[in-house]
């Protein structure tokens, strides 16, 4: 069992940054595939973006050039900066785990993101 912890959201203007972190226990982290999703009121759970055990990252399209995640093996935590918030944004970020060894999910609680003026 993975247990997932996020942290980092809140209310942030359009145009300005949030860096999320979710933190993971075990021992094998980076041998897992790290993602985040997100969920907007009324909307389906959409995949934003993931760091492979390889190190290999891949991003939404409504991501792409302004989310970046990364890990950190020695912290057992991935990030995701993201940049030139907007309202469309909005959503309780998940962050996701799967073990490159299997094909078990594991899910975080979830942190707010308000993006509003």
């Amino acid at each position: 069992q993975i247990q997932l912890v996020e942290s980092g959201g809140g209310l942030v203007q359009p145009g300005g940054s949030l860096r999320l972190s979710c933190a993971a226990s075990g021992n094998r982290f980076s041998l897992y595939d790290m993602s985040w999703y997100r969920q907007a009121p009324g909307k389906q759970r959409e995949w934003v973006a993931t760091n492979t055990h390889d190190d290999q990252a891949t991003y939404a399209a409504s991501a792409k050039g302004r989310f970046t995640i990364s890990k950190d093996n020695a912290k057992n935590t991935v990030y995701l900066q993201m940049d030139n918030l907007k309202p469309e944004d909005t959503a309780v970020y998940y962050c996701h785990a799967r073990p490159s060894w299997t094909y078990n999910n594991f899910w975080g609680r979830g942190t707010q993101v308000t993006v509003s003026s």
